[in-house]
């Protein structure tokens, strides 16, 4: 378990020195259309296996996590 502590820890460490650039590219373009192919994705994925009185929440889920990658 200490590798898995050490890599974690580096990722940490690797986030810290190069947040500015990981929120500039949370809300850039590329980030936006990877997005939308992974949410839709996974939005159609859980729509296959939950009823279907609950798609309108799974849309909801779907457009929430959108609203907080991206910039649209």
């Amino acid at each position: 378990m200490a590798g898995f502590d050490d890599l974690v820890n580096q990722g940490k460490e690797l986030y810290e020195q190069n947040k500015d650039k990981v929120s500039e590219f949370l809300k850039s373009e590329q980030a936006e259309d990877i997005s939308d192919k992974v949410l839709d994705g996974a939005a159609d994925l859980a729509k296959k296996v939950v009823p279907e009185e609950h798609h309108d929440k799974v849309d909801g889920v779907r457009g929430s996590v959108d609203g907080a990658v991206g910039h649209e």
